[in-house]
């Protein structure tokens, strides 16, 4: 593993550790536990936002895996940095959605809503932006592993631009 490769892998480390930390203050932080977290989302379509986060979480070992290990920073056609910018949105954005939803939660306000949906957004696009940079790259041979890569971060991106920056974010209020 590289010097690219191994920073990469330490914003994912750094940054999946305070999504989780995130996950863990918010449910502990909460009165209500999750379900307050569900605001006005029905309870029929909960278990659809479950097995979508296991398929999502399964989709960003697949391409996680891909970025790190099948992908020669060198010699991609794209910057690897773009890898870089493209989680550290996704992360630090994601690390601020319970704690923000947590505080609309008790107090309520627009401008905690916006704060909401903007990082909801900015997860959203920064899963696009994973998609669009996976298929761009140009590698000599597109085998199981890209692909797989590739249909994790579609599935990821449906997951964060849909169910949740506009579905979760129509319903919870």
């Amino acid at each position: 593993m590289g010097t690219q490769q191994l920073i990469l892998l330490i914003i994912n480390i750094l940054g999946g550790a305070a999504v989780m930390l995130s996950y863990i203050y918010g449910l502990k932080g909460q009165g209500g536990g999750a379900n307050v977290l569900w605001g006005g989302v029905p309870e029929s379509i909960r278990p659809v936002y479950f097995f979508s986060m296991i398929i999502s979480a399964l989709g960003y070992f697949a391409f996680i895996y891909y970025i790190l290990f099948r992908i020669e920073p060198a010699g991609a056609n794209i910057s690897y940095y773009l890898f870089y910018a493209i989680f550290l949105v996704i992360l630090i954005a994601s690390a601020f959605w319970m704690p923000l939803t947590n505080m609309f939660v008790n107090n309520g306000g627009n401008g905690l809503w916006i704060a909401i949906r903007s990082v909801l957004a900015l997860v959203g696009l920064g899963s696009i932006a994973l998609l669009w940079a996976l298929l761009a790259l140009q590698p000599e041979t597109r085998g199981i592993a890209y692909w797989l890569a590739v249909a994790g971060a579609g599935y990821f991106a449906l997951h964060t631009a849909v169910l949740d920056a506009i579905v979760w974010a129509a319903l919870f209020k």
